[in-house]
């Protein structure tokens, strides 16, 4: 469950903020983020917490699909809406993306693995954001990135 702190924490707060201010809260926000997963934290709506979390803060930050386009998202409910889609990626199908991710021990071979609409958004966020680690397989061996 959300805190009123995170629905206070919408689009608008974010471009209200300077960007040295913004680029603190996002590291401050990883930072927790990778702490709660390294420490093996075991509550997962608090896991679910520090992601919306985070994905709150990097709302019109670019990034690049694993064919190199760039998009942008913003965050409206509980729906991510890209750039360069139509349709949203709701809230439950973010979370079980990152559920998929946990499973796999936080080792990605490619967007497919996570296994849910809107994955080829979801990897390079869940890398940036340091909740999965990129891989790929070279000549049967698991290569990180």
């Amino acid at each position: 469950m959300m805190n009123c702190y995170s629905k206070m924490m919408n689009y608008r707060f974010v471009n209200d903020l300077d960007e040295e201010q913004l680029l603190r809260r996002q590291q401050q926000a990883v930072g927790d983020l990778r702490e709660a997963l390294d420490g093996e934290e075991t509550d997962k709506d608090r896991l679910d917490t520090l992601l919306w979390n985070t994905l709150i803060l990097f709302q019109g930050y670019p990034f690049y699909t694993a064919k190199n386009l760039e998009f942008f998202y913003y965050l409206k409910g509980n729906e991510m809406f890209v750039s360069r889609k139509d349709k949203s990626i709701t809230k439950a199908s973010i979370i079980m993306a990152f559920h998929k991710a946990l499973e796999l021990g936080r080792v990605v071979i490619g967007p497919k693995k996570l296994g849910t609409f809107g994955a080829s958004y979801m990897y390079p966020i869940f890398i940036r954001i340091g909740v999965i680690e990129a891989g790929a397989m070279e000549n049967g061996q698991l290569k990180l990135f």
